[in-house]
C-alpha cells in the first residue's frame, strides 16, 4: 500500500514538473521569438515590403496590405518599425487598405541627420499620402508617430479625413517638465550619454544597466541583466541580444535597434525635434475628426510621470483641438494601446468607417 502511495505520489510530482517545465520553455521561446507568429500571419495575407523614393531623393520604406476599404496610414513610435504594427495588422485588413511605413532613422528608410525632423518627416508623409497613396486616407500614429499624425492632420491635404492620436508625447517633448519625464529618464538621457561615451558594451546592456524603470522596480538585478546582455552579444555579435526570461514588453526594441539611428532620439534629448513648430498651435490647426487614445496617467513615488502625457496635458490637448476631437482613456498606463488594448484600438480607427461616420460626427 506504501509503495502504491508513493508510486502515485512520484506520478503526481513527475507530472508537476512536466507542466512546469513545459510552461517554463514556452514563456522563455514566446519570449525570444514573440514576432514570429505575428509576421508569418500578415506575410500569409500577402503584406509586400515596397520603398519609395522621393523627388528630394529620400526614401520611405513601407508595408502594405490590400485590405477590403478605404487607405490607411500607419505611424510608429520610437525604436521600432513598421513590422511593430504586426499583430493588429490581420484584423485591421478586414476593413482597411493598410500603408505602415518606416520613420525616418528607423527600419529602411533614409538615415539621415537632416531629416529628423517633425516637419521634414511630416511634409514628405503628406507627399507619400498624396502620390503614393492617392485616396482619402485615414492616419494613425503611435507615440512621437502620433505626433507626426497630429502634424499631417493639420497641414495636409484633403485627402487626409481623420486621424487618431495613440498616446503622444504631447507638451513634454517640447520642454514641459522634461527632464522629470519618464520618456527622458529611461531612454533619451540614457541614449544621449551612451553615444556621448565609449560604448565599451552593447546598447541593450548600457539601456539595462541605466533605464529608469529597471532603478525604480529591479534596481538590484539590473546589473546582472546587464551583464548578460553583454555575454549574449559577445557571444552572438551579429544577432539581435535575447533575453529569454524578460517579457517582450521590455525587450521588443531591441529587435528594431540595430535598424535605428540614434541620432534621431538626439533630436528629442535636445528638444530640436519639433524644430520650431509648438503643440499648441500645430493642435489648434487639426480641423479633422480625431480621435485622442491616453494612457492611463500613473505617478512613481518620486512624482515622475509613468506615463506619455498626464490627464490634463491630454485634457489639454483635445482642447486645443476642439470639438471635433473626441478623448478616450485606458484603465492603465501601458503606453503601447494598440497592443496592450487592441480593442480599444480597432474599435478608434474602424469608427472612421464611411457606414460609421455619421454616429461619430454627432
Amino acid at each position: 500500500m506504501v509503495k502504491k502511495m508513493l508510486k502515485i505520489i512520484g506520478m503526481i510530482l513527475g507530472l508537476i514538473f512536466i507542466i512546469l517545465a513545459t510552461t517554463a520553455i514556452s514563456f522563455c521561446y514566446r519570449n525570444t521569438h514573440w514576432w514570429e507568429k505575428d509576421m508569418k500571419s500578415i506575410e500569409k495575407l500577402g503584406v509586400q515590403e515596397k520603398q519609395i523614393t522621393l523627388p528630394n531623393g529620400n526614401t520611405i520604406n513601407y508595408g502594405e496590405l490590400d485590405g477590403d476599404g478605404p487607405a490607411l496610414l500607419l505611424i510608429h513610435g520610437q525604436m521600432v518599425a513598421w513590422e511593430e504594427y504586426a499583430s493588429v495588422i490581420p484584423d485591421l485588413s478586414k476593413n482597411w487598405h493598410i500603408y505602415a511605413v518606416d520613420l525616418y532613422g528607423h527600419g529602411e528608410s533614409s538615415h539621415e541627420e537632416e531629416l529628423y525632423y517633425l516637419d521634414v518627416n511630416g511634409d514628405d508623409l503628406i507627399w507619400f499620402i498624396d502620390n503614393v497613396i492617392g485616396e482619402d486616407t485615414v492616419v494613425s500614429g503611435h507615440s512621437n508617430g502620433a505626433l507626426l499624425a497630429a502634424y499631417i492632420a493639420a497641414y495636409g491635404s484633403d485627402l487626409v479625413k481623420g486621424v487618431v492620436l495613440e498616446d503622444p508625447p504631447v507638451f513634454s517633448t517640447q520642454g514641459e517638465n522634461w527632464e522629470t519625464s519618464f520618456a527622458y529618464l529611461d531612454t533619451y538621457q540614457p541614449l544621449h550619454e551612451y553615444i556621448s561615451s565609449e560604448q565599451t558594451e552593447c546598447w541593450p546592456a548600457y539601456y539595462l544597466r541605466h533605464c529608469y524603470w529597471g532603478q525604480l522596480f529591479m534596481k538590484d538585478a539590473m546589473p546582472g541583466l546587464a551583464n548578460y546582455a553583454q555575454k549574449y552579444r559577445e557571444k552572438h555579435p551579429n544577432e539581435e541580444v535575447k533575453i529569454m526570461f524578460l517579457p517582450s514588453s521590455i525587450t521588443t526594441v531591441f529587435h528594431y535597434v540595430e535598424q535605428y539611428d540614434m541620432l534621431y532620439g538626439e533630436h528629442f534629448y535636445d528638444l530640436t525635434w519639433n524644430n520650431g513648430i509648438t503643440h499648441e498651435e500645430m493642435l489648434s490647426d487639426i480641423d479633422i475628426p480625431c480621435v485622442y487614445l491616453h494612457a492611463k496617467e500613473n505617478v512613481a513615488e518620486t512624482g515622475v510621470y509613468l506615463c506619455a502625457a498626464s490627464r490634463e496635458q491630454a485634457d489639454r490637448a483635445v482642447s486645443y483641438i476642439g470639438e471635433n476631437c473626441r478623448l478616450i482613456e485606458t484603465e492603465n498606463s501601458d503606453h503601447n494601446i494598440h497592443g496592450s488594448h487592441e480593442d480599444i484600438y480597432l474599435d478608434a480607427v474602424n469608427s472612421f468607417l464611411e457606414e460609421r461616420y455619421d454616429d461619430y460626427a454627432e
